[in-house]
């Protein structure tokens, strides 16, 4: 059964992976990865930049049986990253099966069954590609193209004010790029820098201008951001300072037992449990910091309606944000010395009294190159209205869009927004998956990737239990979003891992796996590795992954932390969503009625 993988980033790479192993006499897959580029990473190798680092942690990223050291650090460079994927293809014996160079120009069916593949390839970057197709026949397609890749690039009216060449002399030339554009400082040393967007991009990049030595950094944002550091550093209380020699990463935070596992139907369908611990973090951020807006953030604050993890992908790129609060933070000293969040040292040198300065979105450029920026009540629009802002540098942090050119029209193909099915098959055409086409809110693409591989073979095999339940992992967004692929991520692993009878069960684990291992499946994050315990994706790997990096990531919290953020939780929905089955309960009994 020849699988065609169109893409070798990492949900190509885990995508092949997981196929060879789920291999059977009945499912002989026959996987090859097809990817236009010279070398493998996707949009880790070909849209980075220096100074960059992956904001999410090692121990979700990286795949489920294949761990980096020990010892390495908890967040990776970009080239770090790509290199533990070349190293994960090495490996698994899954070079052989990439072939580089070779770009996908159409799909489409095949009157006889299955799927009709074009390429062409080429012999180097520098080099023309093939002009006759070649074809190869696929009983099924995976789809693992990301959603990073097509710049999405709005149209500003005026901006031709601002990019038009100046007096001839090349030292004063404009210009406006996209961020897969950027590479180096050195594009932004002595520039007036105007930055549109602030997501994690956004953020990243005008840290990179202030320390650049830009002459001005402006960063404009549409609604605004909820700002979080990608692991928790130190606190003081009472003058006291609480340090910690490793820092813990956000993404590990979450606990299982009664936030993803054992979660009654009614609890899972109100999202009661995002709203809970939304309203307590904002009341502990106000505590540590002074506002609620994220952390440490006193500017660029979400509308109140839209502040939460049930409704925004949370911003782990923080180092701008000492920049950014510089003209807004005012907190009294004596509320400072209750207690204070402080935050990481920057890279060296440091950067003096230098402002990142955050504004809405520019409305339009006059014809002398001056930004205009929409006024409101938000305190960045206030301040900026009384500035002059004349960019003579445009990037355009603005995402990206995805594009599948090479599927036929006529064939009826559906793309990732019609996949039904989880997020990663359409209904009625279960023989081509999308896989790594959502982004959680807190977590990480490549292990959810890992888990749609898992659930995408289950469905070719007919594993899958069937009717699915309802998904209740969405993000909650209005029908106008733009964007509508965010999911929560524990809450998506969850289901996928129930989906296939992938997740355990608690006398299950303690019976097979011993108290060591049922303690850090309550109190561990959704990591890939439980998932693998048992059901068909059992690995004899994952219990020693378990028992050393994600025990360790637990108790790196501490006592303190592991009541705060384990047990307090965990104890809480469990009552509630005890108290939920015991009402349906005595409903079903009082009414014979099966609520759903």
């Amino acid at each position: 059964m020849k699988v065609v993988i169109v893409g070798s980033g990492p949900s190509g790479l885990v995508t092949c992976k997981s196929l060879l192993d789920a291999a059977s006499p009945d499912f002989p897959f026959d996987p090859i990865i097809l990817e236009q580029e010279s070398d493998i990473g996707g949009t880790f190798r070909y849209r980075s930049y220096e100074n960059a680092y992956l904001v999410s942690s090692k121990q979700l990223t990286c795949f489920s049986d294949f761990r980096l050291p020990f010892e390495h650090p908890d967040h990776l460079t970009l080239e770090e990253y790509v290199d533990y994927l070349r190293a994960y293809a090495k490996n698994f014996n899954l070079t052989k099966r990439i072939n580089l160079q070779t770009k996908v120009v159409d799909i489409s069916r095949d009157p006889s069954g299955g799927h009709v593949v074009s390429y062409v390839r080429r012999q180097s970057e520098s080099s023309k590609w093939e002009t006759v197709p070649q074809t190869i026949h696929a009983v099924y397609i995976a789809l693992c193209t990301g959603l990073h890749v097509t710049p999405s690039v709005p149209t500003i009216d005026g901006i031709e004010h601002v990019i038009k060449p100046r007096e001839n002399d090349e030292r004063l030339q404009c210009s406006a790029f996209h961020s897969v554009e950027y590479k180096s400082r050195s594009q932004l040393a002595g520039r007036r820098v105007m930055i549109l967007g602030s997501g994690e991009t956004g953020l990243d990049l005008s840290y990179e201008a202030a320390k650049a030595g830009a002459k001005e950094v402006v960063l404009c944002s549409r609604s605004g951001f909820l700002s979080f550091p990608k692991a928790l550093n130190d606190f003081s209380m009472l003058g006291i300072k609480f340090e910690s020699k490793r820092p813990v990463p956000i993404d590990t935070l979450i606990t299982n037992l009664a936030e993803t596992a054992y979660v009654h139907p009614w609890i899972a369908k109100s999202h009661i449990r995002w709203f809970i611990s939304d309203f307590v973090i904002k009341r502990v951020l106000w505590l540590l910091t002074g506002t609620q807006a994220g952390c440490n953030q006193w500017v660029g604050e979400l509308e109140s309606a839209r502040l939460g993890r049930a409704y925004v992908f949370l911003n782990k790129s923080h180092k701008a944000m000492p920049y950014i609060n510089r003209p807004y933070r005012a907190r009294p000293a004596w509320m400072d010395y209750i207690s204070c969040y402080v935050e990481p040292p920057e890279d060296s040198p440091p950067v003096t009294n230098f402002t990142v300065d955050l504004a809405p979105f520019p409305s339009h450029f006059l014809p002398d190159g001056r930004a205009v920026f929409p006024m409101s009540k938000r305190k960045d629009a206030i301040r900026m209205a009384k500035r002059d802002v004349k960019p003579d540098t445009i990037i355009y942090a603005t995402g990206y869009t995805q594009e599948f050119n090479f599927l036929d029209k006529d064939s009826g193909y559906k793309t990732p927004g019609d996949a039904d099915i989880r997020n990663v098959a359409a209904s009625g055409d279960e023989s081509v998956g999308f896989i790594g086409f959502v982004r959680p809110g807190v977590g990480a693409i490549p292990p959810i990737a890992e888990m749609q591989s898992f659930f995408w073979i289950s469905l070719i095999k007919g594993q899958v239990r069937r009717p699915l339940p309802p998904p209740h992992y969405h993000l909650l967004v209005k029908d106008s979003a733009r964007i509508k692929y965010g999911v929560d991520h524990s809450t998506y692993m969850s289901t996928l891992a129930r989906d296939i009878g992938a997740a355990p069960g608690l006398l299950e684990l303690w019976r097979d796996h011993g108290t060591h291992v049922l303690l850090c499946y309550c109190f561990g994050a959704a990591f890939t590795s439980f998932y693998r315990l048992v059901g068909p994706f059992r690995s004899e790997v994952a219990p020693q992954v378990i028992k050393t990096e994600i025990w360790d990531t637990i108790t790196r919290r501490g006592i303190v932390g592991n009541v705060i953020m384990g047990i307090v939780p965990m104890s809480f929905y469990a009552t509630l969503n005890l108290m939920a089955w015991a009402l349906e309960k005595l409903l079903q009994l009082v009414g014979g009625v099966v609520y759903s």
